[in-house]
This record gives C-alpha cells, structure tokens and sequence, in this order.
C-alpha cells in the first residue's frame, strides 16, 4: 500500500490541479493575455470621443484586470477608473443636478464610455460644458484624452 507523505499529498493536490484547469498552463504565461477576454466577463470599456482632435477622436476598447484593448494607454485607462471607483458608489455618475458649477467652457469634446464596470453597467457620456463637467472629464484622464495636449484640444491620450 502506497503511504500518503505530505510532499505526495502535494504533488497530488497540484497535478489535480493542473488537470482541472484544462491544461491552460500548458500554453505558457503569456499566451492567456494576448487576447481580451469576452466582452461579458471582468472590466471592460468602449469609449468613443468625438470633438477632441484627430489624434485623440476614434473608438477604443479598455479591458481591465487583466489588462488588454485597443486604447492608446490601456493601464493608464485602468488605473483612472480604478482610482475612481469606491464601493456602493456610481464611478461614472453625472454630475448632480443643483449643482453650482463655473461658467468655463472646455472645448468641444465628447465622449460616450459604455461597457460594464465593476459589476455594474455603464452607459454615460462626459463633455467639457462647464468647470463640473471638465472636473468630471480630466479625473478620468487618461482614459479620456487630456484636454490641452499638443496637436489641438484633447490630442491625448496617445505618447
């Protein structure tokens, strides 16, 4: 009869392991990443920015955790909606009605972000109307681009 050492026990627990996974370490580290996940799993984001110069308009994905897309800065995008998120609350909330805002116009620019975030679906829009809403806009930079850059308003995200 075969004894059960803790080093065979271990040996056992990862080849169960490894055999329940389905051989997805066999591809390597790496190779999992290369592609996005499926658009209903995890964090993922499309952002379409219009009004913001021809290097910063267009539509991009942002996948998050890991991350992955086809956003010019995909980890800095990440890290802003991250930095942005707190528990219970709306990461993307408009800016509440009532609210006293500066009377500064920020440019043209538009963006329409939708996907689904931290559980949560997103569909929202951000401009730069007002001091509100361009303070609602650069705390999501780089995942907007930054207004001011080089090349017209909001050339960025792209270095």
């Amino acid at each position: 009869m075969l004894q059960l050492t803790p080093l065979r026990r271990f040996a056992l627990a990862v080849f169960a392991a490894c055999v329940s996974s389905g051989g997805a370490l066999a591809a390597g580290p790496g190779h999992a990443a290369a592609s996005p996940p499926p658009a209903d799993v995890g964090d993922h984001l499309t952002v379409t920015v219009r009004g913001a110069g021809e290097e910063a308009d267009g539509t991009f994905t942002v996948h998050c955790h890991p991350d992955a897309g086809s956003h010019p800065d995909v980890s800095g995008a990440c890290r802003a909606v991250d930095r942005n998120t707190r528990w219970g609350k709306d990461a993307f909330a408009p800016v509440p009605d009532g609210t006293v805002c500066t009377a500064r116009y920020g440019g043209p620019s538009t963006a329409h972000v939708t996907g689904r975030w931290a559980g949560r679906p997103v569909d929202t829009t951000f401009d730069r109307s007002d001091g509100c809403e361009i303070a609602r806009w650069d705390r999501f930079v780089p995942l907007l681009p930054e207004a001011g850059r080089p090349g017209g308003e909001g050339a960025g995200p792209r270095e």
